[in-house]
């Protein structure tokens, strides 16, 4: 869009677009630039190709040693063991399936901007109004506008009649703008401050006008908008970047176990055959093939629970980077704010004329009675409220006192006057516009017996108190009334605004939502930093941040105009000073949410218009409101919030945590469980064994039955209560702490000690190999059943959080206890998992030993917790040193 056209005279705008304001294009005209400038259409980002998007799901590195692991196991052994390559190759598919089809739907924002352009226009071609799609628009046309159009594209206004758009999903303006023609403006007017020009996209919310279009398509500012979201591109989350971790390490330990066991096999003249199978063993040890599926299965139950709390997820691994968020950018007007307006205060002269205020103040406006209420400007909508709730309505008014004249606004005036008939006979002449404009035009002020003289004390003490509630960040109007005999000789602005009685002031505002402060307090509590990113005038971003406690003592705001003389580089360094960040465009707000992520925060926004979209795809969860967010929000956000409350956000935050708690729950059970399994093959080999104590389907059958079943339960854990009184986690914080290694170490090797030893006592008591190995894959497989219980809480006593709290933990449990009693008890499957019937006194050993992790693990949560109530306890009993 050329930006010159805000700034020039009507005649260099049209003879610049070569149009005639009456006739418009002739139709052959308007066809050559429909061809030169092409349909007025924003572009599509090239979607993806369905067999692109599977093979970049097989691109994690933990997919591709899978892969390798079954073409492994399929070729070395000749196809012996195909059920192997089978069953792992099921899981590949499994788990692509799913991710696929969660992100089908994840590319709307596009689609939604198309949408809210008007698919029909009014528009003058060759002299004559016609009705044409808005995609056939051309610069140069000659349009029409009307309360309710959508505006089919950018435009230079050429005659106004009170008109006004609703620019809020543009600007973040929450009132409608007024707009007006004539002359240009500064060439670096803001686009919120462009009167003259009305933007694509946006509502028409009264009077009319005509315009000529000077942009369209991608050239619109809304094309811009369409331009940042296709430049912009999907960051990996920090889970995924921590799966990518656990992938890498698991490759590399696979690789490097596998190449130590084939070299010392070599070194004892093993078969090469033979050791290429039990290479695959050792893969399929190394490697929780269930592992991906469990993530992408708990995390949709999180989506579950997370939609029955109103927000809605639309791409799975967003769940978690909700846990780690430490910064929520939040627009203001609809998400902080109920994005619609209310009277707070009616200040008259003399106590006790609210009534009258009000009654002036309905009168002199449009709003019109809806279903839900008033419709039509704000503020006018918000004062016939208020008279309601006053006992006076809008139409009883006005059949008693009925208008007979007007003078409409106009932003020159900054008044609008309305003549009534009084019903004894008469005129009343209502007045209402910005306090200096209407006390202007004041002679007289209201008294307690009567109208009487204004004098410049009074004027003083009128302005005092508009200046006390425009300081609340209250949008004032003045009212004033004049009554004469009989109907003026006209309804000119000089006729009715004059000789008026100046009555009172009625300030109003877009409330904050009521639960919105305990939302922030909480994210405070939670060392999260609440930020206000909004398109309205600083001083009433400021005073709503500060009556919602998320501007603090020390902190600051910044406008557009200072930061656009803010290099980037500055930004970051400076940019947790601020809290507030007012009439921003889209592009400030992307500056905004990068710099806060150079500083290396998880950047959480919200927001509910166009102009958030390009920040909600840039930040690392997007979260757009279900009711008042346009499509376009909703495309580019990770969440919906389908009531849109800010308490929401928390909430989600809450459960983000608790799934990212129970992820890792998962990932030690599955990985103690696995060094188990490593640590038996592997010490096995090096003994070594005259055979393998387990065989790559019974492995299988571990990770991808008996591990995951526990595993899964594990993700359905309760969130704990303390979750939301830690700071979050670093976006770089490792998923292996050093104390969470070490715990999955020393337990993954007490699994394994006991399978070797339940091997050990099989070949002793019974110098039978196949024994030993039922002995120690039932020992394996039971242990880890029962080890499922000690890994629901890494601090927690199992007896304190309750043994059967967590009902799916009871039914996984008892599931895998009969699986693995069918395999080892039916003569079927015995054949197919090279089992043998065992005897009474070894079931007593295999029981026993399998009962040891959960015993030694409770044990050693008891000795932690003493530990650290020991320290609290002496601390208590000595005030002094507080």
């Amino acid at each position: 869009m050329d930006h010159t056209f805000h700034s020039g005279t009507l005649r260099q705008v049209l003879e610049t677009l070569e149009t005639d304001q009456e006739t418009g294009l002739r139709p052959e005209e308007g066809a050559r630039r429909l061809a030169e400038h092409g349909e007025n259409r924003l572009e599509e980002a090239k979607e993806t190709g369905y067999l692109r998007r599977v093979l970049g799901q097989l691109k994690d590195p933990m997919i591709l040693v899978l892969l390798a692991a079954a073409a492994l196991s399929f070729f070395a052994g000749g196809g012996r063991d195909w059920l192997d390559a089978v069953i792992i190759l099921l899981i590949v598919v499994f788990n692509t399936v799913i991710s696929v089809s969660q992100e089908d739907n994840a590319r709307k924002a596009l689609e939604a901007l198309r949408k809210l352009s008007a698919p029909k226009a009014r528009v003058i071609r060759d002299g004559v109004e016609r009705r044409l799609e808005s995609a056939q628009l051309v610069p140069g046309d000659i349009i029409l506008l009307e309360a309710g159009d959508y505006v089919p594209a950018d435009g230079r206004i050429l005659w106004e009649a009170g008109l006004q758009a609703d620019e809020s999903a543009m600007t973040g303006e929450s009132l409608p703008v007024h707009k007006r023609g004539g002359s240009g403006l500064p060439q670096d007017t803001p686009l919120a401050e462009r009167k003259n020009m009305v933007i694509g996209g946006t509502v028409i919310t009264g009077g009319r006008g005509r315009v000529v279009v000077t942009a369209t398509g991608m050239d619109t500012e809304m094309g811009k908008i369409a331009g940042l979201l296709l430049r912009q591109a999907q960051g990996e989350t920090p889970l995924q970047r921590k799966m990518g971790e656990v992938s890498k390490v698991l490759s590399l330990v696979c690789v490097g176990v596998c190449a130590v066991m084939f070299g010392v096999g070599m070194l004892q003249h093993r078969d090469i055959l033979d050791m290429f199978l039990t290479a695959v063993a050792l893969a399929v040890a190394a490697i929780p093939e269930g592992l991906p599926a469990i993530v992408t299965i708990v995390l949709a139950m999180g989506v579950g629970r997370m939609a029955r709390q109103n927000a809605i997820i639309k791409r799975l691994p967003a769940v978690e980077t909700l846990g780690c968020a430490s910064v929520i950018c939040s627009d203001k007007t609809g998400t902080l704010t109920k994005n619609q307006m209310t009277v707070l205060e009616v200040w008259t002269p003399v106590p006790g004329r609210q009534s009258q205020a009000l009654t002036l103040g309905t009168l002199c406006g449009d709003a019109k009675e809806g279903p839900g209420g008033y419709v039509g400007d704000p503020t006018e909508t918000a004062i016939a409220q208020k008279a309601r709730e006053e006992g006076l309505e809008k139409a009883r008014l006005e059949r008693d006192m009925p208008r007979r004249g007007e003078a409409p606004f106009d932003s020159v005036r900054k008044r609008m006057a309305t003549c009534h008939a009084l019903p004894a006979g008469g005129c009343l002449i209502a007045v209402k516009g910005a306090p200096e404009a209407v006390l202007a035009r004041c002679t007289q002020v209201l008294g307690h017996d009567g109208p009487r003289t204004m004098t410049e004390g009074d004027r003083r003490r009128i302005l005092g108190v508009g200046g006390d509630l425009a300081a609340k960040a209250l949008r004032v109007l003045a009212v004033a009334q004049r009554k004469q005999g009989g109907v003026p000789p006209s309804f000119e602005s000089r006729e009715l605004e004059r000789d008026l009685t100046f009555v009172g002031l009625i300030g109003m505002m877009d409330p904050p939502r009521p639960e919105v402060r305990g939302a922030v307090d909480r994210c405070a509590a939670a060392g999260i930093r609440p930020v206000m990113i909004t398109g309205d005038h600083k001083d009433t971003a400021v005073a709503i941040a500060r009556d919602l406690n998320l501007f603090r003592p020390g902190d600051k705001a910044i406008d557009g105009a200072g930061l656009d003389f803010l290099p980037q580089k500055t930004l970051e360094e400076e940019v947790e000073t601020f809290s507030v960040y007012a009439r921003v465009t889209p592009e400030h707000k992307l500056r905004i949410v990068q710099a806060w992520q150079k500083k290396g925060h998880v950047v959480a926004m919200t927001g509910d218009g166009v102009n958030d979209a390009p920040a909600l795809k840039a930040a690392d969860i997007g979260c757009a409101m279900g009711k008042t967010g346009t499509d376009v929000a909703k495309g580019a956000a990770d969440m919906i919030l389908t009531d849109d409350n800010f308490a929401t956000v928390v909430a989600a935050v809450e459960q983000g945590r608790g799934i990212y708690a129970n992820i890792r729950k998962a990932i030690h059970y599955l990985l103690s469980c696995n060094i188990g399994e490593i640590l038996t093959i592997f010490l096995a080999t090096v003994l070594p064994f005259p055979h393998a104590p387990l065989s790559p389907v019974q492995l299988l059958w571990l990770n991808l039955v008996t591990d995951s079943l526990p595993a899964l339960a594990l993700g359905m854990e309760p969130v704990e209560k303390e979750v939301m009184d830690q700071p979050p986690r670093g976006k770089q914080e490792p998923l292996f702490s050093k104390a969470f290694s070490l715990r999955l170490a020393w337990q993954g090797v007490m699994v394994g000690g006991l399978t070797l030893l339940a091997y050990g006592l099989g070949l002793r008591l019974t110098h039978d190999y196949a024994v030993a190995n039922t002995m120690a894959f039932a020992t394996l497989t039971l242990s880890q059943l029962f080890h499922a219980f000690d890994v629901r809480s890494e601090e927690t006593s199992l007896f304190h959080l309750g043994i059967f709290s967590n009902p799916a933990m009871n039914k996984a449990f008892l599931a895998g206890i009969a699986l693995q009693g069918l395999v080892l008890l039916a003569p079927p499957l015995q054949g197919a998992f090279s089992v043998v019937p065992m005897a009474l006194n070894q079931w007593g050993i295999v029981l026993g030993l399998a009962l040891t992790p959960l015993v030694v693990c409770e044990v050693e949560k008891a000795i932690r917790h003493a530990r650290r109530k020991k320290p609290e306890h002496v601390q208590e009993e000595t005030p002094a040193y507080r």
